[in-house]
């Protein structure tokens, strides 16, 4: 698996479950391997395997959780 880091811009989280949903959204997907987000930063780092995941896929899932990427 060729991995790829991929940076997004997260805003609408202001809490510790806030933050728990982007991450429980993003690890749903196939193909990311690691997620780590960042509460007070607003951003989340995710690494993918860029055959099985596009970035449009995650930023739909950040959405569908009810929060906003830029």
């Amino acid at each position: 698996m060729a991995k790829q880091e991929i940076q997004l811009r997260i805003s609408g989280m202001s809490c510790a479950h806030c933050k728990a949903a982007v991450e429980k959204a993003l690890q749903g997907l196939p193909g990311v391997a690691r997620t780590e987000v960042f509460l007070e930063e607003g951003r989340a780092v995710v690494e993918i395997d860029p055959a099985q995941v596009k970035v449009e896929d995650l930023k739909q899932k950040v959405e569908e959780a009810g929060y906003t990427v830029a």
